[in-house]
């Protein structure tokens, strides 16, 4: 999986397709692991991959599509963490699929008005672009997590083959 160059330079841009890179790495590491291994903690103080797959979820939800898109959303971030089994991994990835959907056309219909304009999300006042920017930087924090215990768990991934041998 070799790096495309957005298409769109601007902050809704670069978060459209950033969000769509690290979905699709997610969906790499977690390809070959089963139900079982999603739940695996390395430490009972960690949090395993379907947790996070949960959590990046809930923070989408918040943050893009409530926060930014205005849409309807409660969230239970406590149960994000808590749970130490839950649903499959088909379950957890289409949910998170469809969030990070959603939340691409929302940032891709950002006004310059809405970018720059303050909003309460999850106690914070912040401005549209700050909201957009911590929901993509949250996501790739939380990617690599998931990516370093999938190869923990004998995922064998490449994501830049271009680099081999450098």
């Amino acid at each position: 999986m070799s790096p495309a160059a957005p298409a769109d330079s601007t902050l809704p841009g670069l978060a459209v397709h950033y969000l769509g890179e690290y979905l699709a790495k997610i969906e790499a590491a977690i390809a070959p692991l089963s139900d079982e291994q999603l739940w695996w903690r390395p430490a009972e103080s960690a949090s395993a991959i379907g947790n996070l797959l949960l959590h990046l979820t809930g923070n989408l939800s918040q943050w893009v599509l409530a926060g930014l898109g205005g849409r309807p959303y409660a969230r239970r971030r406590g149960e994000e963490f808590a749970a130490r089994v839950g649903a499959p991994k088909a379950e957890l990835l289409a949910a998170l699929a469809a969030t990070v959907a959603a939340c691409r056309e929302t940032a891709a219909a950002l006004s310059p008005a809405e970018l720059s304009r303050a909003r309460p999300i999850q106690g914070y006042e912040v401005d549209g672009s700050r909201a957009l920017f911590h929901a993509v930087e949250h996501m790739s924090y939380h990617t690599g997590q998931i990516v370093l215990l999938a190869k923990a768990l004998g995922a064998a991934l490449d994501f830049y083959p271009q680099h081999r041998g450098e």
